[in-house]
């Protein structure tokens, strides 16, 4: 198969491309040239077999003896680290079903194009988690839809033409967000170019439950839940049936698809054989009452008569290499195992018999897919605080803010109260989704099928945007 190509010439590569044409029409000032030159030096260029150019322009793409390799852009921020842990599940998952038919981008378009306060949402988001009652003043302040409407737009027309050269540098074919922020301003662009019923926009929702309404916009091809109470909320803010589709939180194939031995991985890790494990999280950055926990959890899993453990404690400090240091430093009673930064997730977990965390949502469904009962111990108002009803009313696990109450719950679970903790573990499987990224992947897949075959995607510069706002 060849793609029209009429008296073809080699040209630059595509990232120069985009920059003549995006900014060599913005403006006179030579340093602001050079500044997005560079900037554009600096990004992943536009990886294709072959690029020519016609002669009225058009860019054409020539592959020889089959359909070109089509683009996914995936669209995430690092504002807390569900969104690329997603984005990077559903990269992983198009590689291993389709292989080479797909080329997989994962970026944060605010970060890499625009400027304030998009590019600095990540250290934004820190700072008031870290001050937790100004992230909630702010989830809710900005929730009625014509306050989030009015702010959007207002970046929309601040912004637009950088967000369309993101878009122009990496000519997706199908966009998909992992992000309640990434929703509209990328359809307007594609509304913008003319290209909504030619682009496939997908939106995969990384929340278990309680949702910010930008997570919804009527104008996507697909609204991925995580589960049923996301996907009445969808409704509720005007999305279609046939928009909706609720396979669960996209989670990473290593982990989702690992067939693991509890005994092997227990050898593999050395820790007791034999003795019940209980893991302790203080996700990436060891933050929470991690201390306290493990310490309380010392003394709950020593019984003082028999003068012997009846439980293990596996610590993840993440980055707080001082927590690992202070917990390292002490003298237990029990066996303890104290880590840093953790990648392989599934060994911890596969040779625990239930876990003490946060209510993340990756978390949460890493821990449904292993069967591992949960103690919930705090979460982050806004988005993670529907997270707690989610578990405790499935059975799979507890909520308690206290170090003291943790420890004796989860040493009852080892000693008077196994059945409850068996009872938890089978709870948790039922409502696992290991295959939800799959799934995800291969609805998509369906609907750019749907389009036929896609030929090259006109992205060209629009010269206004205000009346389209």
């Amino acid at each position: 198969m060849m793609m029209k190509v009429a008296s073809p010439k080699k040209v630059a590569s595509i990232t120069e491309k985009v920059w003549q044409r995006v900014y060599g029409n913005y403006g006179s000032s030579s340093s602001s040239v050079r500044y997005h030159h560079h900037r554009h030096q600096r990004r992943c260029s536009y990886e294709s077999e072959d690029e020519y150019e016609d002669d009225d322009g058009t860019i054409q793409l020539m592959q020889m003896g089959a359909e070109r390799t089509k683009n996914v852009l995936i669209l995430m921020s690092d504002t807390g680290g569900g969104h690329r842990a997603s984005a990077e599940a559903i990269r992983d998952a198009f590689r291993i079903e389709f292989g080479d038919e797909y080329r997989i981008f994962v970026k944060d378009v605010w970060k890499e194009y625009t400027g304030w306060p998009l590019n600095d949402m990540e250290r934004s988001y820190k700072f008031m988690v870290k001050h937790v009652q100004l992230w909630k003043v702010a989830f809710h302040s900005t929730s009625p839809r014509w306050i989030h409407s009015c702010y959007l737009a207002a970046f929309a027309a601040y912004y637009a033409k950088e967000v369309e050269a993101g878009l122009m540098e990496y000519k997706p074919d199908i966009i998909i967000s992992v992000h309640p922020l990434m929703q509209h301003i990328p359809l307007w662009v594609l509304k913008w170019q003319g290209l909504q019923k030619k682009v496939v926009f997908v939106t995969v929702i990384t929340d278990l439950n309680t949702c910010h309404p930008t997570w919804f916009h009527p104008g996507v091809n697909r609204c991925y839940c995580p589960s049923k109470e996301v996907a009445k909320r969808a409704l509720y803010d005007g999305l279609e049936e046939s928009q909706i589709r609720v396979f669960g939180l996209p989670i990473r194939p290593s982990f989702a698809r690992a067939v693991l031995s509890k005994d092997d991985l227990r050898k593999e890790i050395e820790i007791d054989p034999d003795l019940p494990a209980v893991l302790l999280m203080g996700g990436g950055e060891g933050m929470g009452p991690v201390k306290e926990t493990a310490m309380a959890l010392g003394e709950s899993l020593y019984d003082k008569d028999e003068e012997k453990p009846i439980g293990q404690l596996i610590i993840i400090c993440g980055r707080n290499k001082a927590l690992a240091s202070t917990l390292e430093s002490e003298e237990w009673k029990i066996p303890v195992k104290v880590r840093g930064f953790e990648t392989q997730m599934e060994k911890w977990m596969g040779a625990c018999d239930c876990i003490i965390t946060k209510a993340g949502p990756g978390t949460i469904a890493e821990a449904l897919i292993r069967g591992l009962p949960i103690v919930l111990n705090d979460y982050v108002p806004g988005q993670e605080k529907g997270n707690v009803p989610y578990v405790v009313d499935n059975g799979a696990g507890v909520f308690t803010r206290s170090p003291k109450e943790t420890a004796r719950i989860v040493a009852e679970w080892f000693s008077t109260k196994t059945e409850e903790l068996k009872r938890m573990s089978e709870n948790a499987l039922k409502l696992a989704q290991p295959e939800a990224v799959f799934n995800i992947v291969k609805d998509i897949h369906e609907l750019a099928l749907q389009r036929g075959p896609l030929a090259n995607i006109p992205y060209v510069l629009t010269s206004s945007f205000a009346s389209l706002i």
